[in-house]
């Protein structure tokens, strides 16, 4: 006899094991990044770096909120305190860029070229995108507005892999220092906004 078609709720329990691999990827993946970019970033005295780094390790938190949303069901009391801690941290990244920004003005630090750097966040740029995708048509799959929403964040890590590796490489061909810092000002802006963002949602 033919086997029996997958019930719903083996469709249902097959996505979530997807939804899961894919944020357990994307965890992975960032907390391997940190290590790189902490390395690239002091080795180039890199502003933009340093801030991807930082926002690597804001994108580990989120990934285990999510995580433990696909796990377990947790309370609206529980989701809203998370998602505080995202945007506070969001901000507070914000903040360090500005502050490193200044630092590195006044004391005429003019970031070297990082080969390290280029190679990683271009590799970042295409896995970034793959997960997004993978995570939006799970989450639609689903009906899941967490996995859905993740997506977007993990979508936006690629455009800011983007800008920065831009940046990098303007600086590493044309010795343009200053895309460096336009590369964390543009991570500036990302935090200020997901920060409000995410302090909004959880009120």
């Amino acid at each position: 006899m033919p086997a029996a078609p997958p019930s719903s709720a083996d469709q249902r329990a097959r996505l979530l094991r997807r939804g899961l691999w894919l944020e357990y990827t994307t965890l992975g993946w960032n907390a391997v990044e940190i290590g790189f970019l902490v390395l690239a970033a002091a080795t180039a005295r890199s502003v933009s770096l340093a801030g991807f780094a930082l926002d690597s390790g804001i994108e580990i938190f989120a990934s285990l909120v999510v995580i433990s949303e696909l796990r377990v069901t947790s309370s609206p009391d529980q989701h809203r305190r998370a998602v505080r801690l995202i945007g506070g941290a969001f901000l507070a990244l914000a903040a360090y860029i500005v502050a490193q920004a200044a630092v590195t003005l006044a004391a005429g630090i003019r970031p070297d070229p990082s080969p390290l750097g280029i190679g990683w966040l271009a590799a970042t740029c295409l896995v970034m995108l793959g997960l997004a995708a993978g995570k939006a048509r799970t989450g639609r799959s689903l009906a899941h507005p967490v996995l859905q929403a993740e997506a977007g964040v993990t979508l936006i890590d690629a455009a800011l892999a983007a800008a920065i590796l831009t940046g990098l490489i303007l600086n590493a061909v044309a010795g343009w220092w200053w895309a460096d810092l336009a590369g964390g000002a543009i991570i500036v802006a990302y935090g200020i906004r997901a920060g409000r963002d995410h302090l909004r949602a959880s009120g």
